[in-house]
């Protein structure tokens, strides 16, 4: 295994991070371990992550961090009962404090001679909760087991702070994010000083993006303070569907509005405007008073599969419909996540991709 820094950087030596619809070796997830992320409502949400497996061990392998050897003969016995297929499933024991892996797992890179490498960015709890520890080690903790090269990220001599859910990229040089979550100097703040170019340099050397999109605001209730996958995805290099609110009354149109305006303005890395769908958001979703960051942009793109967030809302079927169209080779499967929603997070939130 490399050490976990080296000094040429990912991009000199021909890697990026490739688009989550090129194929996949396996998705990474991590079973829920903080009870109090779903207060009052934890019970239905275990079931909630077998029936992800279950859909994903159809059609790929799935890398499930447990606990521990008890919590493993349990999650097997929950999978089975669920006709996952246990032969695609492995089992690392890694705990973790939330297990949210798109923020927390490898970002993994390849280059031309299909090598896997993997990014271990700095992980601080979204700039808001004190219990990360655990999180914050998990990739290099599953990388003593998978030995993949590894790289620390590094921009003005400190390790960078970035979780997965803040960008979006299209496999071929450009990468989305927004201001409201990297840039903000006062509410979680992941890298005090840095500027657009900061990040922007960051990202060429170390994901192999050279063309950064920067959308502004993201959706009411999300408590990362932005991240984009709950707003702008790209379905393919050409195309990007995004969130939209119709009703003007509701705090999520004009920020979703002028995200929406920015994107029919942007290039992609060759300098061409790009393909604009739009989707629709679910009513606002409260538990309590606790407003929460429903959206159907957190869907996850597998192999032959995509799976959607659904709401039993009205705006189920749009979204299902809409995205059945912009994939029309993959299963698109709507998984009820009006409980998971609870936590703070979907589907998109819960995985992360292994390229082959």
């Amino acid at each position: 295994m490399a050490q976990l820094t080296e000094l040429a950087t990912p991009a000199k030596l021909g890697f990026h991070m490739p688009a989550e619809w090129e194929p996949h070796e396996a998705t990474w997830l991590a079973w829920p371990q903080d009870k109090t992320d779903w207060p009052g409502k934890f019970s239905p949400v275990p079931w909630v992550y077998t029936e992800i497996v279950r859909i994903l061990s159809q059609v790929e392998r799935v890398y499930l961090l447990v606990k521990d050897k008890t919590e493993e003969a349990r999650v097997r016995s929950m999978l089975k009962k669920e006709g996952a297929n246990l032969a695609a499933v492995d089992f690392f024991c890694v705990p973790t404090d939330r297990g949210w892996m798109r923020d927390v797992g490898p970002i993994c890179l390849k280059n031309s001679d299909q090598e896997v490498v993997y990014t271990h960015w700095k992980f601080t709890g979204w700039a808001r909760y004190d219990n990360f520890k655990k999180d914050a080690a998990c990739t290099a903790r599953v990388n003593a087991k998978l030995r993949r090269r590894i790289w620390q990220p590094e921009h003005k001599g400190q390790r960078v702070v970035l979780e997965g859910g803040s960008i979006e990229v299209n496999g071929a040089g450009t990468l989305i994010t927004t201001e409201e979550c990297l840039l903000s100097d006062k509410v979680q703040v992941r890298n005090p000083g840095f500027s657009k170019q900061d990040y922007e340099e960051a990202f060429r050397n170390y994901l192999g993006a050279t063309n950064v999109l920067w959308l502004k605001n993201g959706i009411a209730g999300d408590d990362t303070h932005g991240h984009v996958d709950d707003l702008t995805r790209f379905v393919n290099a050409t195309t990007i569907v995004t969130v939209v609110e119709e009703n003007p009354d509701e705090i999520n149109y004009a920020p979703l509005q002028e995200n929406l305006k920015l994107l029919k303005t942007m290039k992609d890395q060759d300098g061409r405007p790009f393909s604009i769908e739009t989707l629709p958001m679910p009513s606002p979703i409260y538990f309590g008073k606790e407003r929460l960051p429903g959206s159907y942009a957190n869907f996850y793109i597998a192999n032959q599969t995509v799976i959607v967030p659904t709401f039993n809302d009205a705006n189920d079927r749009i979204a299902l419909n809409t995205l059945a169209k912009l994939f029309p080779t993959r299963q698109v499967i709507g998984i009820f996540c009006r409980d998971l929603v609870g936590g703070q997070g979907t589907l998109h939130c819960l995985t992360q991709q292994q390229p082959f």
